[in-house]
């Protein structure tokens, strides 16, 4: 017979005793975290992509400004995620990495620093990071952050210089001066929103917590495992079309707010279990291809909630403004809020007609 501790071991979690860890923190002292999840389209990818003008998403700005965010988070994968998946290439695919991860030649040669030791000269540069920083210390900041795999962080460093003193020097050689007016110019919510926000409100950097390692699926049969996805989405309700065709409609508009309004509503954030995961795992194949793709979406807004609380783990009490594809939010919104000392902020509230 099992011993009784092994065999508590092995039920069912619903069959053991739930700690409930709701009032852990009721005592605590002090300001507790407020977290404000922000879902949006990926403003980069799409046919609308090209005429994308910045002043539709002023409105945006304006109201993620009055929740004041001393923290910036964004959907991009971190330096050092993409180091240690370039250290494995037998454990994460280098192709698909190569797609998640920026490309650091550059950087590395004009500062002769590889990731890791560029990760630890930011570090540095920001614990006595000044409260007004010369030019040179910027455009020295902005290499760094090149760097270390964070580019959208080199780029509130490099809009946050007058525009005369956006020039080559200091580790910003001529290819890294034309990839920063590259990325200013992109029309992605990390330029957009979060380096745009950045540099308003004087913080030095945003914060990238992507993850592809909880995702990094092994699949033999990727024919099948395509297929079987695209099955599932393609069998999702009419209703999941039209609330597409919705977004597609309100993108065109010259005021994005009311877009922004649409993907962080209620209706909207129930799409992602009703068009997609939902769907997915009801799909039948012999090798449930549709629970794998569920079971890595799950680990990977996991590991990016982790990442998340890695940001203001040292500054209990922080505003925290956190910038995701839509489909994260719902996922975000559970999990944070798991937290303890952490308040998850209904962005309704900061989007809504006023």
């Amino acid at each position: 017979m099992l011993p009784a501790l092994l065999l508590a071991a092995c039920l069912p979690v619903a069959a053991q005793a739930q700690l409930d860890l709701s009032t852990l923190d009721d005592a605590m002292p002090g300001p507790r975290t407020q977290v404000l999840v922000l879902g949006t389209v990926h403003l980069a990818q799409g046919d609308r992509a090209d005429a994308f003008d910045p002043a539709a998403l002023v409105p945006v700005l304006q109201r993620l400004e009055a929740f004041r965010p001393e923290i910036i988070t964004v959907e991009s994968m971190p330096g050092e995620t993409c180091d240690l998946m370039a250290r494995h290439p037998t454990v994460y695919d280098p192709e698909g990495g190569a797609s998640y991860c920026p490309d650091t030649a550059a950087a590395q040669a004009a500062t002769g620093l590889d990731v890791p030791a560029a990760i630890a000269a930011v570090e540095q540069q920001l614990a006595t990071w000044p409260d007004a920083p010369t030019p040179v210390q910027r455009r020295h900041l902005a290499a760094l952050f090149f760097a270390a795999g964070d580019p959208t962080s080199a780029l509130v460093q490099w809009l946050s210089l007058p525009e005369a003193e956006r020039i080559e020097g200091d580790g910003l050689g001529a290819a890294l001066v034309a990839a920063l007016r590259k990325r200013a110019a992109s029309a992605s919510e990390n330029t957009q929103i979060a380096a745009a926000l950045a540099v308003r409100l004087g913080l030095p950097r945003v914060h990238p917590v992507d993850d592809h390692t909880g995702d990094n699926l092994r699949i033999d049969d990727m024919a099948g495992f395509e297929k079987a996805i695209r099955g599932a989405w393609d069998s999702a309700p009419a209703e999941c079309v039209a609330l597409r065709e919705r977004q597609e409609t309100l993108r065109a508009a010259p005021d994005l707010l009311p877009l922004y309004r649409l993907t962080n509503s209620r209706d909207y954030q129930r799409m992602p279990a009703a068009c997609d995961f939902g769907m997915a795992l009801k799909e039948a194949s012999p090798q449930r291809f549709g629970r794998q793709y569920v079971a890595g979406w799950d680990l990977r807004n996991l590991r990016m909630v982790a990442n998340i609380g890695v940001t203001f783990r040292e500054r209990p009490g922080a505003r925290v403004l956190s910038i995701v594809g839509a489909s994260h939010k719902p996922w975000f919104d559970r999990w944070l809020a798991q937290l303890q000392g952490v308040d998850v902020v209904d962005v309704e509230t900061f989007l809504a007609e006023r």
